[in-house]
């Protein structure tokens, strides 16, 4: 395995970031931490990347325990942090060359790993780094984080902040660079890019909630779900939440998403509920069920 971690556990004072964490990262995978601010996720992207000592529990990453081989870990592997930690004042070449060096390589030397990526910020290479937009600062930071030719790759919430095309162009990067044999071990909050990785793990309040492909855990929603809406969100959402076979009630774009306490569940019912209350234009359709509904379900 890639990573290994087993009852990670870790504290600040009686704050307890990380609890009983335990799963495993195949090589060449692209493994999402998928879970909202707060959860844990850097806390234990900090530990793997040596940064932190873990309070209870192990972890390996290539093989190395992350507290006794710290030196060989960062080493082997890249690691992009969520906010952008680059040298703002250097320019784009002279940051790749600064950390090209302080792994004793040369951009030259492993320039096919980052060329896909390259290309597309080499006509800012003299534009100092914080100058850059916030998607030419991610892919300068991913080129940084590539250029000593990783085994593993951290990606600390790297969309966040971005704009969707470049979000959209950061997903394909990962993609090709998973075929060049890299581990990916990427956070994130967005619960669409979930569906983007091999398999993922949800957290939430520093405690896994499950784990599996994106399509198992949809799988695994335990109830019908509906699409519901209507003249007025607000007053809507109320509604529903003192309608009294209500088993779950939240928002989801344009609609609010339902689901019924009872297996005998009538849409008809409850159209002549919300329309007792002075609802408008009421639409009630079943839907299906996104990685975001089995969060909120599991966190419930």
């Amino acid at each position: 395995m890639s990573i290994k971690i087993a009852n990670i556990s870790k504290f600040y004072k009686k704050v307890k970031a990380l609890e009983n964490i335990s799963f495993e990262v195949k090589p060449g995978e692209l493994f999402g931490l998928i879970g909202p601010d707060g959860a844990g996720k850097t806390t234990l992207f900090r530990i793997l990347t040596t940064l932190l000592i873990p309070n209870e529990g192990i972890a390996s990453v290539v093989g190395f325990d992350v507290v006794k081989d710290y030196k060989s870990i960062r080493n082997s592997v890249g690691y992009m942090p969520g906010r952008f930690s680059l040298y703002q004042d250097l320019t784009v070449e002279e940051n790749l060359d600064f950390f090209a060096t302080i792994f004793g390589t040369t951009v030259e030397e492993n320039y096919d790993l980052i060329k896909d990526i390259y290309v597309q910020i080499e006509p800012f290479k003299n534009r100092r780094a914080g100058k850059l937009s916030g998607g030419m600062k991610q892919k300068l930071a991913l080129c940084c984080a590539l250029i000593h030719k990783p085994k593993v790759l951290f990606l600390d919430e790297p969309t966040t902040g971005v704009d969707p095309v470049s979000r959209k162009e950061f997903w394909e990067m990962l993609k090709r660079l998973q075929q060049k044999d890299i581990t990916i071990l990427v956070s994130t909050p967005y619960m669409d890019e979930a569906a983007l990785c091999d398999r993922i793990a949800l957290i939430q309040d520093g405690k896994i909630l499950e784990i599996d492909t994106p399509k198992a855990i949809v799988k695994h929603y335990p109830k019908p779900i509906y699409n519901v809406s209507a003249n007025n969100m607000y007053l809507l959402i109320n509604c529903l939440n003192e309608f009294e076979s209500n088993h779950s009630v939240y928002p989801f774009g344009e609609f609010v998403h339902y689901t019924d306490s009872r297996s005998d569940f009538n849409p008809t019912e409850l159209e002549t509920y919300l329309e007792s209350k002075n609802l408008l234009n009421i639409k009630i359709e079943k839907t299906v069920a996104t990685i975001e509904d089995t969060f909120m379900e599991l966190a419930k």
